[in-house]
């Protein structure tokens, strides 16, 4: 554990995060809403949002900060998480629905579906769904990650392989005979192992899951790097005809960390969509994964920590952007990522070193 006790600023954000966790559920369940001391549901299920947010944030830095793989279609695997966990949703209306279909979901019957798709199978079990979660994103993943790594494409032709990756599936989910939904992908849920998802509680026990899932995620990365297998890593980003030439399977460590790293954002946009109450194929859009990799880079690349809060950091002024000057929010988003890495080419993790206030 030593290499935790090392981190001066992931303890930090564990502390905070910790701090949160308390703090949050007693002013929205317990204050009453009439106290300047009460945190709305609303604030709630945003704030659920950013942890998602962070998950996958941090899920990009592992790939891109310590192993130098610059992907751009990290937010395919985020939807696909999403997608997964959305269909269970649906599973869970049955006679619900607007057409009160027992079996299919409501925009099957709008097509005039006959039965079921085959890959829908399951996903009425909560189980199964998130084994897919999970297993869905990874093995995208494997298999692009292999086919990538063993014929050594690297830099920017990589970015713009993983960039055309997420643009060919959001044509895809796009398309009504998918069977995703289309255009208008899944929305009206209901509930969630037999909880409203409307519910004050239910927002609190999904923002309490992402806080866990943040934590348990940044400790799994912070393992990872500071294990044997994370130094290897860092030597591939470094100095990867160095580190081929002493005898390391180089496309194997790219692809486990690459995989591992997909399957976290699988789990984020899994806990993400419940909250939001949609997924669509807008979640696929290039523009997504470009905006992740500007939170990676405001907050701190190679820190972990730094991602995290920089996720947060971005997307909370996005919402306060968009709410009064929504016509300047893209111009804005440009100006920071421009300024970041003139200024800070270290994020503001870099700048907090440079001050002693984190390691």
């Amino acid at each position: 554990m030593r290499w935790l006790m090392a981190d001066k600023g992931g303890l930090v954000m564990l502390a905070v995060l910790a701090v949160v966790v308390i703090v949050v559920p007693l002013a929205n369940l317990v204050i009453p809403p009439d106290s300047a001391l009460h945190v709305s549901t609303y604030t709630v299920t945003l704030l659920g949002k950013y942890l998602c947010y962070a998950v996958l944030a941090l899920a990009l830095d592992l790939v891109w900060g310590y192993c130098g793989v610059l992907s751009l279609g990290h937010g395919a695997f985020f939807a696909l998480g999403g997608y997964a966990m959305g269909m269970y949703l649906m599973r869970q209306i049955g006679e619900r629905g607007v057409y009160g279909h027992p079996v299919l979901p409501d925009f099957m019957v709008f097509l005039d579906w006959q039965a079921l798709p085959w890959y829908w199978y399951g996903f009425d079990m909560f189980w199964f769904a998130v084994l897919m979660v999970a297993l869905v994103p990874g093995l995208l993943a494997f298999v692009f990650g292999w086919l990538a790594f063993r014929s050594r494409v690297t830099g920017v032709y990589l970015s713009i392989i993983t960039q055309a990756l997420t643009y060919a599936l959001m044509l895809a989910f796009f398309r009504n005979e998918m069977g995703f939904g289309g255009n208008n992908g899944l929305t009206d849920f209901k509930d969630l192992l037999g909880f409203d998802l409307q519910a004050d509680a239910t927002r609190v026990a999904l923002f309490l899951s992402s806080a866990l899932l943040l934590a348990l995620a940044y400790l799994a990365c912070r393992a990872v790097v500071g294990s044997r297998l994370g130094r290897v890593v860092v030597a591939v980003r470094d100095a990867e005809n160095r580190a081929r030439f002493l005898g390391y399977r180089v496309e194997y460590f790219k692809l486990w960390v690459f995989t591992f790293s997909a399957v976290l954002a699988g789990l984020a946009g899994a806990l993400y969509v419940p909250q939001v109450g949609i997924i669509n194929p807008g979640e696929f859009q290039p523009l997504n994964s470009i905006e992740l990799v500007i939170w990676v880079a405001v907050g701190g690349r190679g820190t972990l920590w730094g991602a995290a809060a920089g996720a947060v950091l971005v997307n909370y002024a996005k919402t306060s952007f968009t709410a009064v000057l929504p016509e300047v929010w893209l111009f804005a988003l440009g100006a920071l990522f421009v300024l970041s890495t003139l200024l800070l080419p270290r994020g503001l993790a870099g700048l907090l070193r440079r001050r002693g206030g984190a390691s």
